[in-house]
């Protein structure tokens, strides 16, 4: 059977193929006192709380669950507009704001309502890997550029300005950023804009971490800055409904029905079941409930990257937000056994994660996916699960690297 080009040019997902490593693994050991502890994935171990299961309960049992225009329902993209303004102080138009099947969705029809065969789109090296690969199905090419811990691995203006050409239709940023949980500062984000706006680009920004950030200084979206940002965002990661698949986008309004005919066409319209319980996420005791939540996520985060640091790992930039350590791990690899490596395919943090696995129980994700440069060097841990794990997991890579 032949397949297309483009399909050829996805490459693997490297994090779940380490997690489909890891769970072979679990399931071997599953029994014995060291079960597998998994600190390589980014799902929160918190899920939807009461108001959401009882509500999309509700929706079930009531039938309330035929298709919804593609857009999704006016009265949740009314409560997200509403949390826009007591979240963040900014005014968003629930006519600007179109539900989709994911943050996944949304980037997708971000990428096919703007990219030709042949646009180029740069983004940080490192970054989230499928984020490229929505610019390659639209048949776009991800011109990934290196970014340094000085510029907290983020693109700056200047790169901006110095990386763009001919053929660049704009950037695609993260803020918080996965594999770092960096943020980009809003002055220099501004800035960023105003260079991509000036030779007539899109900026484009996944924000689907937005909720989760635990410094004021970064914790404010990128709309502030002007309506003609395209934002995506999500009820995975702050409102913990990651198998719920529902996301939405911001987008200007000469953007919303050129979205909606290609949502119409791709997938309909979001899940109604999921629509339905998120009316509840901004129901004042979830709030609160997700409140104590973030509250957490900093607390595992405070404690885990000192642990990390005392292991030998270098963390060069502290993250403000998410749930993500990107840490160093070239100088203790050796202890592993582990040699050096010059490619991502072959020793360095690629085999430091694998013997680490076999030899603790403790699952990591190796930094080949996040891009090209030093991405060998350095691994990613998720501190989305319990204390108790976190806690368990430096305990057995202690013992490991001993």
């Amino acid at each position: 059977m032949r397949i297309t080009q483009r399909a050829e040019k996805i490459e693997p997902f490297y994090v779940m193929e380490v997690g489909k490593a890891a769970s072979e693994l679990a399931a071997q050991v599953a029994h014995t006192d060291k079960p597998m502890i998994f600190v390589n994935i980014g799902e929160p171990d918190f899920t939807a709380p009461p108001l959401v299961q009882e509500a999309a309960q509700r929706a079930i049992h009531s039938g309330a669950t035929q298709y919804t225009q593609a857009t999704g329902m006016h009265a949740l993209r009314e409560r997200i507009s509403a949390w826009y303004a007591s979240r963040f102080g900014v005014q968003v138009p629930a006519r600007r704001i179109v539900l989709t099947a994911g943050a996944s969705a949304a980037l997708q029809l971000a990428c096919l309502a703007l990219i030709e065969a042949g646009d180029e789109v740069l983004m940080p090296d490192p970054s989230y890997p499928c984020n490229r690969h929505f610019v390659a199905a639209a048949d776009g090419t991800a011109r990934l550029i290196a970014c340094t811990p000085q510029e907290r691995f983020q693109l700056t203006a200047d790169k901006v300005q110095a990386a763009w050409s001919p053929h660049t239709r704009g950037v695609l940023l993260a803020s918080p950023s996965n594999p770092t949980g960096t943020s980009i500062h809003p002055d220099e984000l501004r800035r960023i804009h105003q260079v991509v706006s000036a030779r007539g680009g899109v900026t484009m920004i996944d924000e689907i971490y937005l909720g989760l950030s635990h410094d004021a200084t970064f914790g404010r979206t990128a709309l502030e800055i002007d309506d003609q940002i395209i934002s995506i965002n999500s009820f995975s990661k702050y409102f913990n409904m990651t198998g719920w698949r529902l996301g939405w986008m911001v987008v200007p309004d000469s953007l919303v029905t050129v979205v909606e005919n290609l949502a119409q066409h791709l997938y309909i319209c979001p899940s109604t079941v999921s629509q339905r319980a998120a009316l509840a996420c901004f129901e004042p005791d979830s709030i609160s409930e997700y409140e104590r939540r973030r509250a957490e996520f900093k607390a595992r985060r405070d404690y885990f990257i000192p642990a990390l640091r005392s292991l030998g790992f270098e963390v060069p930039v502290e993250p403000d937000g998410a749930f993500y350590v990107y840490a160093d791990c070239s100088k203790i690899e050796s202890k592993l056994g582990v040699m050096p490596n010059s490619s991502a395919s072959a020793g360095g943090s690629w085999d430091f994660c694998f013997e680490m696995m076999r030899r603790a129980h403790v699952a990591i994700t190796p930094g080949r996916d996040f891009g090209h440069d030093s991405t060998h060097k350095f691994v990613r841990f998720s501190t989305a699960s319990s204390m108790q794990d976190l806690h368990t997991a430096i305990a057995r890579m202690r013992e490991a690297l001993a």
